[in-house]
């Protein structure tokens, strides 16, 4: 879960119009309006809030009062009510409790996120509201929040991370990277070192507290070297490149430009992957540049101690490296699918491939994943479905028919496929089949329109390229009335 701060704006509170005109247009909903007047409530219009806001926000001193945060999680791992909750303890946390403020939840991206708008000016005492270091204090926020509701510590994650036995300080950043975190030497003394995520500083550490210690265990070696026989067997070993985009993305022009920039760039595989979900044994890649890697790391979870991989096993024994690429926001969205067999996997290799016809896909790049969605998720999975039956509409879903015959719904919101007749019931499947079979019984009278459609075009076409719009059978009829 992540928190951006917007850019300060003016007295009119654009904030409060850009989430209205969301809300007008089906794909955002008001959660809360906190500490207004009585007169304001959930039907006020959007004119009504800024008035009040502008009123409590008149300051000399600030010329732009207003307050707007956006916290996003992963997908659908927190739903609106959740991130309401959130929104609330954030904003009590941040200083703002006490202030009028709004609470929109979006669900027009596949992350679910809300905007937070409020005023910067304390509406009791008619001071700026305390913004010193203000992005750290919002990180900071949002992490005693989570630990708060969910009991997720970050500082005990860092902390233990800084207790892993690692034989380098080269081990100790690709572990730190690996987690989020950015680490830095100081080019002054070279003896301190800077840790930060998200840009903002976690920690400064002596290069002195670091401890390397080599000693290995034997025995846990020929358990990873037993596992990696294995289950290389079970589950593809076929590495392809990820392209990370994002970045650049949000850069000004001009910022693009300047450093010819190019993707952030990862290694992966489903072996990979069953590995550090099943066994908390994580590989890391290293290359340079966009060339293939020319070695590894190994994090082990279990034991908390990072090894040089070829200690272990040869690169290319254990991973057979391909040329496929995949754009990194279509590689997140597969992972959050589920696809619990070979079937499954062919029908989404079918959707992907219309879905993103530039992009060259490959089986081996989905990953088998038995992730099953709540209930909640699942109910609203069957109501779009249901409902895209009826109106044979909607971009969320589509329906593809296996070779078996078999029809899967796929929802790109919810990154969810799973067989059509499981999901909408035995009788209303029943009539959907009906319906196919009628359609496919007029190949027909579709082949005899196509046709016809296809020799007006040619007439059409023709009539063009001769410079009249006339039909060319009437040239042809004068013709004949002037042999006579």
């Amino acid at each position: 879960m992540i928190v951006k701060l917007m850019k300060p704006a003016g007295e009119n509170f654009p904030g409060v119009d850009y989430n209205d005109k969301k809300i007008d247009k089906g794909k955002g909903e008001l959660m809360l309006m906190k500490n207004f007047p009585s007169f304001i409530d959930q039907d006020s219009g959007k004119q009504q809030v800024r008035d009040y806001l502008k009123a409590v926000s008149k300051s000399k001193k600030v010329q732009k009062p207003q307050f707007h945060a956006v916290i996003s999680t992963k997908f659908q791992e927190h739903n609106k009510e959740e991130l309401a909750a959130i929104s609330e303890d954030f904003m009590d946390k941040m200083g703002y409790g006490q202030q009028p403020y709004i609470v929109v939840f979006h669900h027009d991206t596949e992350n679910n996120h809300i905007h937070i708008v409020s005023t910067r000016v304390d509406k009791q005492t008619g001071k700026k509201i305390d913004d010193s270091y203000e992005k750290l204090k919002a990180q900071k926020a949002l992490a005693e929040v989570m630990e708060k509701l969910y009991g997720i510590n970050e500082e005990e994650k860092f902390n233990q991370l800084l207790n892993y036995k690692i034989g380098s300080f080269q081990q100790l950043k690709t572990l730190l990277n690996r987690n989020g975190y950015q680490l830095t030497e100081n080019a002054n003394d070279g003896k301190s070192i800077t840790i930060s995520k998200n840009g903002i500083v976690q920690r400064r550490i002596s290069a002195d507290q670091i401890v390397f210690s080599n000693k290995e265990s034997e025995r846990r070696i020929r358990q990873i070297r037993a596992i990696f026989s294995k289950y290389r067997q079970l589950y593809s070993n076929k590495v392809f490149r990820v392209d990370d985009y994002r970045k650049q993305e949000a850069m000004l022009p001009i910022e693009k430009l300047k450093d010819h920039w190019k993707p952030e760039i990862e290694y992966e595989s489903e072996l990979q992957k069953k590995l550090r979900d099943s066994f908390g044994i994580d590989i890391v890649f290293h290359h340079k540049d966009d060339r293939m890697p020319f070695g590894y790391t190994l994090i082990d979870h279990k034991t908390a101690t990072v090894y040089k991989g070829s200690e272990i096993m040869k690169m290319g024994e254990l991973f057979e490296f391909t040329s496929a690429t995949m754009d990194k926001r279509i590689f997140e969205q597969l992972k959050d699918y589920s696809i619990p067999n070979a079937e499954t996997k062919t029908i989404m290799l079918k959707y992907l491939k219309e879905r993103y016809p530039g992009n060259e896909l490959n089986d081996f790049m989905l990953f088998e994943n038995k992730k099953l969605k709540n209930r909640e998720t699942f109910n609203a999975i069957r109501s779009d479905v249901k409902e895209y039956l009826k109106s044979q509409g909607g971009d969320q879903v589509s329906l593809l028919r296996s070779e078996k015959g078999k029809y899967y719904a796929i929802h790109a919101r919810f990154h969810f496929v799973g067989e059509l007749q499981s999901l909408v019931g035995e009788q209303q499947y029943q009539k959907f089949l009906n319906t196919v079979l009628i359609d496919e019984k007029q190949p027909e009278n579709n082949t005899e329109n196509e046709l016809k459609q296809a020799v007006n075009k040619m007439i059409f076409e023709w009539m063009k390229s001769s410079g009249t719009e006339k039909d060319p059978s009437e040239n042809e009829l004068k013709k004949r009335r002037k042999k006579r």
